[in-house]
């Protein structure tokens, strides 16, 4: 990876440096060290070092820089940034900066997505396997699925209540999980708004079709599925949890407050990006 940056980073827009992590949360230091001292930092990993090297500049002059390098990579593929490593070292070197939104669930900043139900269970078992990928996210999927039980969710967005038996509830901020599989087909990082997508428990036999809707960005028109927009959202759960944040598995309480902060992140986006 060095050499490639060496080649390949326009030098006539950085002087770069470049630091190698040591383990978790060692991208958060870094980044906090560097948060208004530098124009960029960029991070080279998937979304969960995208949400590390974010909390710590969000909502300073630094913009986040994006070398996808994860499973996923759903926040980059939304910004438009290459997959490829080459074009996308390339792409740092236009500097199109944005300023996009940002979400907190119990004062937790993420980025890309937030969730809780069956893709918060898939995000901890995930975690725990000696390969990643996304065949070995499918695969966990399709082991885990016959057994696992919706859950009961009270709601509140934006004052409205709302009380449902959810499979899965994702708070997107951008359109989709990763790989190109979008579950809030119509969510903007620069509306102010987050998208509340309630997925309830459908027939197993449905999920061939499920998962078309999810590449072809038509999901919102199953009726499994339904996306209210907000700005804040409170959702009160049985108990405590897994939850995740872009894609990284924790325990929360079951009280969970969710709220935006819009234009908070810079952040270098791709040729391809449409607002």
């Amino acid at each position: 990876m060095p050499e490639l940056i060496d080649q390949h980073l326009d030098k006539n827009v950085f002087d770069y440096h470049i630091i190698f992590t040591d383990g978790v949360s060692h991208a958060q230091q870094i980044a906090a060290d560097a948060a208004g001292k530098v124009d960029v930092v960029a991070a080279v990993g998937g979304d969960g070092t995208v949400n590390e090297i974010s909390s710590a500049i969000v909502g300073s002059t630094t913009a986040l820089g994006v070398v996808p390098f994860g499973s996923g990579n759903g926040l980059a593929r939304f910004l438009g940034i290459p997959m490829d490593t080459v074009a996308s070292i390339k792409a740092l070197g236009g500097y199109r900066v944005e300023t996009i939104d940002s979400g907190l669930m119990n004062g937790q900043p993420f980025f890309n997505m937030a969730g809780m139900g069956f893709d918060a269970h898939i995000a901890e078992v995930f975690s725990h396997g000696k390969k990643r990928g996304f065949l070995t996210y499918i695969k966990s999927s399709m082991q885990e699925i016959m057994s696992y039980k919706p859950e009961k969710y009270s709601l509140e967005i934006d004052g409205e209540k709302y009380e449902r038996d959810a499979f899965i509830i994702s708070i997107a901020n951008s359109s989709q999980w990763g790989n190109d599989v979008h579950v809030a087909p119509r969510a903007s990082v620069q509306d102010g708004l987050l998208d509340v997508c309630i997925i309830s428990k459908f027939p197993v036999w449905r999920l061939p079709e499920i998962g078309a809707r999810l590449m072809l960005k038509t999901i919102e028109a199953s009726r499994y599925i339904e996306i209210i927009k907000g700005r804040d959202i409170h959702i009160k759960r049985t108990g405590p949890g897994p939850i995740h944040l872009d894609g990284e598995p924790q325990v929360m309480a079951a009280d969970l407050h969710i709220n935006i902060k819009p234009n908070s992140l810079k952040v270098i986006v791709g040729a391809s990006y449409q607002n």
